[in-house]
């Protein structure tokens, strides 16, 4: 690990485990050693995986790394393989550090494992936008707003409503999209559709923010 590397996974963490309906057995976060200081875009979606070998970092056939991937190179992002997107200052994460044991992830889990995400996003002091995938995320970052702002980032409503408008976190751009990994990514093809128009759009933001 150079000078200006940090491992990211001894910066952050969960000790406690306090949220019921998680699957601590499925805790992830990014074992990654990289430079704060030149990330330019972070993306976050969900929860980590049931398998890790399906997590972002887990290696190119990880089904994290792969629905990733194809939807960046949709939207003409010129690489070859998921590092080739961390070589380009792109920072993967989840909201939520735990695996589901259920569809959906309650409320008061998210804004507890949003403490953790906070921590996380304050390494990083030069990002020019987030992409938030799916309802967790933004829900997540809304947490880290009000406790920053007093006020959301992103309104509510729903995302197919609300994508396109010009929304702030830490006075960066901020993109809600819909989740890009999963068992449920790649059914609806309107969706795959506006996933690529929101990488696109903070694609052009971070170039506009040099």
């Amino acid at each position: 690990m150079s000078r200006q590397e940090t491992a990211i996974h001894r910066q952050i963490g969960c000790k406690t485990f306090p949220c019921e309906d998680i699957n601590k057995d499925h805790y992830l976060i990014p074992e990654i050693n990289i430079d704060p200081e030149v990330v330019r875009l972070v993306l976050i979606s969900e929860a980590a995986p049931p398998d890790p070998s399906d997590y972002y970092y887990a290696g190119e056939s990880a089904a994290y790394a792969r629905t990733t991937l194809a939807v960046f190179k949709q939207a003409s992002v010129n690489a070859n393989s998921f590092w080739d997107l961390v070589d380009r200052v792109i920072y993967f994460t989840t909201a939520v550090k735990c695996g589901k044991t259920g569809y959906g992830i309650k409320a008061g889990t998210i804004k507890t494992c949003s403490h953790i995400l906070e921590t996380e996003l304050n390494l990083f002091p030069n990002v020019g936008a987030y992409l938030l995938m799916g309802d967790v995320a933004i829900k997540a970052v809304n947490y880290i707003a009000k406790r920053l702002t007093g006020a959301r980032a992103i309104p509510a409503g729903s995302t197919y409503k609300i994508r396109g408008g010009e929304f702030f976190f830490k006075g960066q751009r901020a993109f809600p999209s819909y989740l890009q990994v999963g068992p449920s990514f790649g059914i609806e093809k309107s969706k795959q559709r506006m996933i690529v128009e929101d990488i696109t759009q903070a694609k052009n933001a971070i170039s506009n923010s040099h």
